[in-house]
């Protein structure tokens, strides 16, 4: 065998790798293994050592079961015919370091097999890494190994290099310490997999360790920014809160080790067998948040501080340098230097290129004077920006969707900064195509006539942003799924806008069963289909249960209880009567009937007649049209009803005479409302309000003569007549900015409610019917006497306008219901979900109402006060769910606490009023 290896090939194979042999070999000689040959101090080859050149004859692959050997061939650079120089060319060290350099082998070795007649035959042995074959991690959860698969790049099949774990271990490590895992230690263990050839598994072992907590962060350099504010824009990295406690004072707040070291000082006789690192444990601990040191958040943290003091007017301010390191407590210290830089001001702000708008008001819209503090965000926000109120806006309302403006400094005097805003309005934008995607259910002309983006018109983006609400305030789509993409043709100054939707569950089901012994079957069966579809009831193959895609509503509901009450209620909605303009029809029939002596058969064994009951039997039918004037927010309502009561022995409303006979309730309702809100389900910005006017014939205007006092009171009641009037009110005012893709935020809601009943003419008695009844969870069975049920947390049905007198047991007698009443809510919320298929939210609430039995005795500050939480689940099968636990103030009694004034409530399928 001959080996091929000269002393001048020798430092450069050593260069390649450790290890490398290049040797030639007799035909019929074995060369030993490769690992067994060693590195240097080989003998010169057999036969002539002088250089003579040789032409390649043959070239020969062995040792690799996966890759091509004709490729493998052409990475060598070698090839059959080429001329060599043998011994003492450098042609094998080049296909050594080409081969080697592939990162595929663990071994690489050239054998000259036969030399004959000027020609040379070669053999290229290699020795392929393993593949992957599998990966275990250790120490990481089920749920984060899938995370950092991806992050690592690990493939099953890969080539294992020490490469490919170096970068797995850094990667990892990394993923780690961005979480506050700064101890974590990743340790991969290579081991042969034996049911594979040449495959190997990785054993990937994390010990994460405790997540490091920042324990100061220290600041210098920021001479005109108190350390208080620079830490506040810092919301990933936060401080741990020390408690200081001095002996016979109150606690003391610190945010430094000198007050903690100043105890220890004072104090440390105390604990003579602490330090101050034992100590430090317990004068510290959370506050709102866990100060964890998070590396990615970190850096973060650092470009808010700059981002910060850019706003201020430091548009110099640079971040010098920063460190981290391990505190006394193994905690983690924060440093950082600032250089501040000069402050600056806004100057001259001149306008250049505005055809559209004039000077003045450009510059009254941008809102930044000469002499304020300069501000380059604020001044890009007020340019254009997502948020509404910006220049940008303005143009685009009308077309100019190509509008640009570019900000540019025209000088620096001192601190001050004069500016130029070089406008390009470029042409108007007409809206060429409408398309419509993501509505498998419902019909394409139900979205489309909600949109105020038609082809033909000029671009507004006022109307993107509106037709966005009105798509989602349909209920049929998942509010944060809905897109809206323009995307402008510069060559014919036209815009295509593509609207995407996700469709989601809305239909709804009430469903509930019960035996009540000898009252019989009790229970409620409903059902509302939000996306009804009437024109296709006759089409078997649009039943899906039943046809829908129209946006119409269809509800149908039948309680009962037994043989003491019952009821059945159809509804029936289109909000496009005509299909052109957006009037919304309305018709429904109800009818109930309630017997008093149901239970009480029950429990004394009496046979139950219907000698005693009361039945209403009622419709209505409406039509609303949306208004152009004051703004297309507001929708005028008319509607027309009619009730008809009949008693028979029924003594509810306590009043003499009114036990038995028939009225009849026809009345006309007129309702101005306006609802800007952004979403129906849980709305975060905009307002709703409502005002409206119920009148029945005036009855006793038309007929002056009649003596009322002479008649009976069931006389009087035939034909009801009163005057009724509402007013609602509610704001709701996000706190906050979504942050991230989640939109969760915090919203304030403030209501406002008010309610008047009376008369035509004093001559009258006023009905019992229509008035208002107070207190409880809305869901009493007052409903059905025509009331309206004014609900309100921590108090169940109360009778007297006096807080202190809250006759919670019964209805007094002579009662007959207010005519009065108020209400004011305010409610702090917070969504957990706002997933479609589970929308939650948790509030707390301050409530305060109450209920007048005659205008003279009306006081808008003489109110029962509550105060309490809530939760709300609204799923699209059932509608709401909903649970509230108020305290009632002027329930508590002296010396009985909180337990009596509080009380629980329950709610489903409506938020009561």
């Amino acid at each position: 065998m001959k080996k091929l290896f000269p002393k001048s090939l020798l430092a450069i194979v050593l260069c390649c790798s450790a290890g490398i042999r290049v040797s030639a070999q007799n035909k019929d000689t074995i060369a030993p293994a490769p690992d067994q040959q060693p590195a240097a101090g080989l003998s010169l080859p057999l036969g002539n050592s002088q250089p003579q050149p040789y032409e390649i004859a043959d070239i020969t692959i062995t040792g690799t079961q996966y890759l091509d050997k004709s490729l493998l061939v052409s990475l060598s650079g070698l090839n059959v015919g080429d001329k060599i120089v043998y011994p003492g060319g450098d042609q094998f060290a080049k296909a050594i370091q080409a081969l080697w350099g592939q990162r595929l082998f663990a071994n690489v070795a050239i054998y000259v097999t036969k030399i004959e007649d000027g020609k040379i035959w070669l053999e290229i042995d290699l020795q392929e890494r393993p593949r992957l074959n599998n990966f275990v991690f250790r120490g990481v959860k089920k749920s984060e190994t899938e995370e950092l698969i991806k992050k690592a790049s690990l493939r099953k099949g890969s080539v294992v290099t020490e490469s490919m774990k170096q970068n797995a271990i850094g990667i990892i490590s990394k993923h780690y310490a961005d979480k506050g895992f700064r101890t974590a230690v990743v340790t991969i263990t290579e081991r042969v997999d034996t049911s594979q050839v040449n495959a190997a598994d990785l054993v990937i072992t994390v010990v994460k360790g405790g997540k490091a907590k920042v324990n100061d962060i220290f600041i210098i350099g920021n001479n005109n920014i108190d350390d208080s504010r620079v830490k506040k824009k810092m919301k990933g990295t936060k401080e741990r809160t020390r408690f200081t406690l001095y002996p016979d004072s109150e606690p003391v707040w610190s945010d430094s080790n000198e007050v903690q070291e100043n105890y220890w000082k004072t104090f440390g006789f105390l604990y003579p067998s602490r330090t101050l690192d034992q100590l430090d444990p317990y004068f510290r601990f959370k506050l709102f948040s866990s100060a964890k040191f998070n590396e990615g958040k970190y850096t973060e943290d650092k470009e808010k501080v700059i981002a910060y003091y850019n706003t201020q007017g430091y548009r110099d301010a640079v971040m010098v340098r920063d460190t981290t390191y391990t505190s006394h407590n193994g905690g983690v210290n924060v440093s950082m230097e600032i250089n501040e830089g000069k402050k600056y001001y806004f100057g001259n702000i001149t306008w250049k290129g505005n055809s559209r708008y004039n000077d003045s008001l450009l510059t009254r819209v941008l809102g930044i004077k000469k002499g304020d503090v300069y501000n380059q965000e604020m001044l890009s926000k007020r340019l254009l920006s997502s948020e509404g109120g910006d220049i940008g806006g303005m143009y685009m309302d009308f077309g100019y969707l190509f509008f640009r403006a570019d900000p540019v400094e025209i000088g620096i005097h001192g601190d001050t900064i004069d500016y130029e805003i070089r406008i390009s309005e470029g042409p108007q934008a007409t809206i060429k195509e409408v398309r419509i995607a993501g509505n498998e259910k419902t019909n394409e002309h139900v979205i489309r006539r909600e949109l105020r983006t038609l082809p033909g018109e000029k671009f507004s983006r006022t109307d993107l942003i509106r037709s966005n609400r009105e798509i989602a305030n349909l209920g049929f789509f998942n509010p944060e799924k809905i897109g809206m993409d323009p995307v402008p043709n510069i060559q014919d100054g036209t815009v295509d806008i593509n609207y995407t939707v996700e469709e989601k569950a809305n239909d709804q089901l009430e469903l509930s069963a019960g035996w009540g012994g000898y009252i019989g079957l009790t229970g409620t069966l409903g059902v509302t289909f939000n996306n009804f579809s009437l024109r296709n009831i006759f089409r078997k193959e649009t039943w899906d249960p039943l046809p829908s895609g129209d946006g119409q509503k269809l509800s149908v509901r039948v309680s009962s209880n037994g043989k003491a009450y019952r009821s059945y209620n159809f509804s029936f909605t289109e909000p496009w009567l005509g299909g052109k303009k957006r009037n919304q029809f309305s018709v429904s029939f109800y009818s109930s009937y309630q017997n008093p002596n149901a239970y009480s058969a029950y429990i004394y064994g009496s046979t139950l007649s219907n000698s005693a009951y009361f039945k209403v039997l009622g419709g209505s039918v409406s039509l609303g049209k949306q208004l152009k004037w004051p703004d297309d927010y507001f929708t005028l309502i008319y509607s027309l009803n009619y009730q008809q009561y009949k008693l028979k022995n029924y003594n509810y409303f306590n009043i003499p005479g009114f036990n038995n006979g028939t009225s009849n309730n026809i009345n006309v309702k007129l309702t101005l409302a306006r609802s800007s809100v952004n979403q129906q389900i849980y709305p975060s910005s905009g307002s709703n309000f409502m005002v409206s006017g119920q009148f029945t014939p005036p009855y006793s205007i038309f007929n002056p003569s009649r003596d009322y006092k002479l008649e009976a009171i069931s006389n009087q009641f035939n034909f009801i007549e009163y005057q009724k009037y509402r007013f609602n009110a509610e704001w709701y005012v996000p706190l906050s900015r979504p942050k991230g893709s989640d939109n969760k935020v915090f919203v304030m809601k403030v209501a406002a409610k008010f309610g008047y009943i009376g008369r035509y003419d004093n001559r009258t008695t006023l009905s019992p019917f229509g008035r208002f009844e107070l207190g409880g969870d809305g869901l009493s069975n007052f409903a059905i006497y025509d009331r309206d049920i004014i609900s309100q947390r921590g108090y169940p049905v109360y009778y007297t306008s006096d807080p202190k007198q809250n006759q919670e047991n019964g209805q007094p007698s002579g009662y007959e219901g207010f005519t009065v009443f108020n209400k004011y809510v305010m409610e702090l919320r917070y969504p957990f979900s706002l997933n479609p298929s589970s929308t939650i939210f948790g509030l707390a609430f301050l409530e305060a109402a109450n209920g007048y039995r005659d205008v003279k005795d009306y006081n808008p500050f003489r109110l029962r006060r509550s105060a309490g939480l809530g939760m709300r689940f609204y799923l699209p099968m059932f509608g709401l769910l909903g649970f509230d636990y108020g305290i009632g103030f002027d329930r508590i009694k002296n010396g009985s606490g909180l337990k009596d004034a509080a009380k629980f409530t329950f709610m489903l399928g409506f938020e009561p009023e």
